[in-house]
């Protein structure tokens, strides 16, 4: 275990993470804001085995961690830790069926507990404009707005926040 939350668990990926991972990234609404790109089966294969691979790299720099409910272990999404330009950026991501549950929110309040605990000083989240409920969640633990731009990948406008821990 990575860290929790009241309601979360935050664990490195396995195998076993498969299936569910490959249903919450090939679902067009969840990574219309990420990539914006759906992979098939055998694409999230490589690319999980290329996440789990990256825990044991002595100077690994990008933390995807999956987020699973304590009530009943299911997997619910994942939660990123990543060097971007020297910052520390955080992100996640939930199957769509879980979401309005206020996991999110929940998983951000983790995160920046976690950061804290291991001497992190600040993180940055970028968020695409139209995702208006990942705006309000940043906002809500203080992260300020420092730049607006278009994102390079999905061509949308997006900001960059950040918050001093």
């Amino acid at each position: 275990m990575i860290f929790e939350t009241e309601r979360l668990i935050v664990r490195k990926l396995i195998k076993e993470d498969l299936l569910p991972l490959h249903e919450m990234q090939s679902n067009p609404k969840v990574m219309q804001y990420a990539t914006g790109e759906v992979k098939d089966l055998d694409a999230h294969r490589i690319e999980l085995n290329d996440l789990i691979a990256k825990y044991s790299l002595p100077k690994n720099d990008f933390w995807i961690y999956a987020i699973e409910r304590k009530l009943d272990g299911e997997f619910v999404g994942t939660v990123a830790l990543v060097k971007d330009e020297g910052d520390d950026e955080i992100g996640y991501r939930f199957l769509e069926r879980y979401w309005n549950n206020g996991y999110a929110t929940e998983i951000c309040k983790g995160l920046i507990k976690y950061a804290k605990t291991i001497g992190m000083e600040k993180l940055i989240g970028y968020v695409v404009d139209k995702n208006i409920a990942s705006a309000k969640i940043l906002e809500r633990f203080q992260f300020k707005v420092v730049k607006r731009f278009i994102s390079e990948d999905i061509q949308l406008p997006e900001t960059k926040y950040e918050l001093y821990l």
